[in-house]
């Protein structure tokens, strides 16, 4: 049984443009739907050697002309 949920992240670049194909909120609800709604997200970075956690106050929504 899982105890927490983790998400490999990797820098792809300095804007979104340099950043590749990205997930869309659809695929990222799909994805934890397969999930118990308790168990806690984090952000494993550099392999495992930096961690990060993310709130509802980490949320930004950004308009094409704020980019």
């Amino acid at each position: 049984m899982e105890n927490c949920l983790y998400f490999n992240t990797k820098r792809s670049g300095y804007s979104e443009d340099s950043c590749g194909n990205t997930i869309t909120i659809s695929d990222l609800i799909e994805i934890l739907s397969q999930y118990d709604g308790d168990l806690p997200i984090y952000f494993r970075n550099d392999n495992g050697y930096t961690y990060g956690s993310f709130t509802d106050y980490d949320t930004i929504v950004s308009k094409e002309e704020e980019r």
